[in-house]
């Protein structure tokens, strides 16, 4: 029995990018391209209406880039596959992709060779990280960079980002900590401002990618 052609989505800015993809897969019968998108909203609608097998994602996008859309997905716990492909990644951007789910990154620059090969592992749910970027990477996990500044937390703020990523309510931390609720909230749009983060997940997120969440369990009184 034939199998189902693997199902792809494409977001990246660059129209002729996008139309190159087409080209080099027109003659595929194994993968079938199900919609492209422009930005990062786009890309994430088109991803719940369609469902597709893999996503191939640029960092580069308007309206939430890359590592947002990254970051929206996984909170989404769709069955899709994401790959990076962009035509240039630091460490910090390929650890943060990871962390945030990416099954694969590839270089634009070796696309025309590489992107069907690199689909079909990704799709077995495998990982994919060209061996340009494989040193890069392993360097990256086991000397994380901190990708942002986040020295502006106080002590304070630094346990209430703890005991966000352990679960708790506004409430409860409240308690743990002895404040008010309303306190908790104050303290929170801070820490969101600080952190350039939208809500508790990216938080949380940002938070163990950037070992905020380390250190002594916040302790009730």
């Amino acid at each position: 029995m034939t199998e189902p052609p693997i199902r792809i989505v494409v977001a990246d800015g660059q129209p002729v990018f996008v139309l190159g993809v087409r080209a080099l897969l027109a003659s595929d019968a194994t993968i079938e391209i199900v919609g492209d998108a422009a930005d990062g909203e786009e890309a994430l609608r088109l991803v719940e209406r369609h469902r597709p097998d893999v996503l191939l994602l640029d960092l580069a996008l308007a309206r939430g880039n890359g590592l947002e859309v990254l970051t929206r997905l996984a909170a989404l716990k769709l069955p899709t596959r994401t790959v990076i492909v962009t035509a240039t990644i630091d460490r910090v951007e390929m650890r943060t992709a990871v962390v945030r789910g990416a099954h694969g990154v590839l270089l634009k620059n070796m696309a025309s060779e590489l992107l069907a090969k690199c689909v079909r592992q990704v799709v077995k749910g495998e990982y994919w990280i060209g061996r340009e970027s494989v040193g890069d990477l392993i360097d990256a996990l086991r000397n994380p960079i901190h990708g942002e500044d986040t020295s502006g937390l106080s002590h304070r703020e630094r346990d209430i980002v703890k005991a966000v990523v352990k679960g708790a309510s506004n409430k409860d931390i409240a308690w743990q900590l002895g404040l008010g609720e309303q306190t908790v909230k104050n303290h929170l749009r801070r820490i969101f401002a600080k952190l350039k983060v939208a809500n508790r997940v990216e938080l949380a997120v940002h938070a163990m990618e950037n070992e905020l969440a380390e250190g002594d369990a916040v302790r009730g009184h």
